[in-house]
């Protein structure tokens, strides 16, 4: 890519004419505007020049007066991360070195820390560190604010940003400064490795009967994992699997063709997910399969604030199906669709495209999916604050819920929520037998939520 000094230009066409790429940026710009216009292209057409018109301006201006020499590509890149910046907390340009990373941690393999990470007023927050990862192993806790990243100052520094400073090469060392309640700031030397995400984790019986499923992230294969594992669970108990805890907690979503085939494999038919978006290609039904369905073993499912994207896909569409009890606290309420629209070979952009609905037609943008059991914050968020909780609507710049209303607060109690959830599964015949439920429903009388 060539760049030409615009000292010298005075207007947008002239700069135009002497950077051909920025050529390019002004057509990708257009594109994205005037495609789903229809009869407004022509009045988005001139508007959308004349805001180029005073963005080449401003290059040209700063090219020739910033006090020291700019790198024309870096300023264009700036300028269209802080477009993406002003949309929601979920959309971002993606450099070529983003967009590999992103792509590596969708096969569930990447290097880094092993944490889960948002934006909460404008602070880098941890949501959790990812179970048995240098995060984990070097004592950093939900709730812990990331104020410095080797030395950077992280205020106001976009996910995206954050996400490429902790990653590196496999052995090197990233040193974050952390801002703990109760606490003085301190320093944290973290050894990079190469982070293996398993999708599909702590598959056990409880009670020779109960099988216990964790799904820490929706990935490549996770469905196929997830029966896998079911099937194992169903032969150790002899072919009599009493019952089924699909375990969501601290699972912050991942790819939605996976979402929806981990619902079909307990759902036999009707709608799972719908998706609507401004354009037509963003609007989509998905719908479920008869085929290898479970449909006749009771099931919990778990959830809690960390529940987020894909694990509040799968939760509202067992929940509205009547499938399974969800339990556990409000989640996350991130009702949003991104695509990711590549831009040439290498970068792309990440885009919030469509809302998506639960088959019922409930969005659950910032307000999350309400467990039909309230039972109290997983034991290991307790263990370090109880009174945390992050979701969608503590975002800065989320989308708003379509009738304006705000998510409830969270829930602070510390009772297990897998205890809970057994007892759920042990009594589940005795409501159906005295008509308080059935096989697939569990008990009709609605339980009071436990430890508040």
């Amino acid at each position: 890519m060539h760049h030409r000094s615009v000292s010298n230009m005075t207007d947008g066409s002239r700069a135009g004419r002497q950077w051909p790429w920025l050529v390019v940026f002004v057509v990708l710009v257009v594109s994205l505007v005037l495609v789903p216009q229809g009869r407004r292209i022509a009045t988005a057409a001139r508007d959308t020049y004349a805001s180029l018109e005073t963005f080449a301006t401003i290059l040209a201006v700063v090219q020739k007066n910033y006090v020291e020499t700019v790198d024309s590509e870096k300023l264009v890149e700036g300028a269209i991360g802080g477009m993406m910046t002003s949309l929601d907390p979920h959309s971002a340009y993606l450099t070529p070195e983003q967009y590999k990373d992103l792509q590596v941690e969708t096969r569930g393999s990447f290097g880094g820390l092993g944490i889960e990470i948002t934006i909460r007023d404008d602070i880098l927050t941890i949501i959790a560190p990812l179970e048995d990862t240098p995060a984990d192993r070097a004592g950093l806790k939900p709730a812990d604010q990331i104020v410095k990243i080797d030395g950077v100052v992280t205020k106001a520094m976009t996910l995206t940003r954050a996400v490429s400073l902790m990653r590196g090469p496999k052995g090197t060392d990233v040193v974050v400064t952390i801002r703990r309640e109760g606490h003085d700031l301190f320093d944290v030397s973290i050894t990079r490795e190469v982070i293996n995400v398993k999708s599909v984790k702590d598959a056990k019986l409880y009670d020779g009967r109960y099988g216990h499923v964790r799904v820490a992230q929706f990935q490549e294969g996770t469905a196929q994992e997830l029966g896998e594992a079911l099937a194992r669970l169903d032969e150790e108990a002899g072919g009599d699997l009493g019952g089924i805890l699909l375990d969501l907690r601290r699972n912050p979503g991942g790819l939605l063709n996976q979402a929806v085939k981990v619902a079909d494999l307990f759902i036999d038919a009707g709608l799972l997910v719908y998706t609507d978006g401004r354009i037509v290609s963003q609007t989509q039904r998905f719908f479920a399969r008869n085929e290898g369905t479970r449909r006749d073993v009771p099931m919990v499912v778990m959830v809690d604030e960390g529940s987020a994207s894909a694990s509040e896909i799968v939760a509202g569409a067992l929940q509205d199906h009547e499938r399974a009890i969800i339990l556990g606290t409000q989640t996350f309420g991130k009702g949003s669709v991104q695509t990711i629209l590549p831009l040439g070979a290498d970068s792309a952009l990440r885009l919030t495209t469509a809302r998506y609905y639960t088959p019922s037609g409930r969005s659950i943008q910032a307000t999350g999916i309400q467990p039909d059991v309230v039972v109290g914050h997983a034991v290991q968020l307790a263990s370090a604050n109880p009174n945390f909780s992050i979701r969608e609507a503590d975002l800065s710049g989320h989308i708003p819920a379509e009738d304006g209303t705000a998510a409830a607060g969270p829930t602070t109690a510390t009772d297990p929520q897998l205890e809970r959830a057994l007892d759920l599964l042990r009594t589940w015949k005795v409501f159906s037998r005295y008509g308080g439920g059935d096989q697939r429903h569990g008990p009709a009388a609605p339980m009071a939520p436990a430890g508040d």
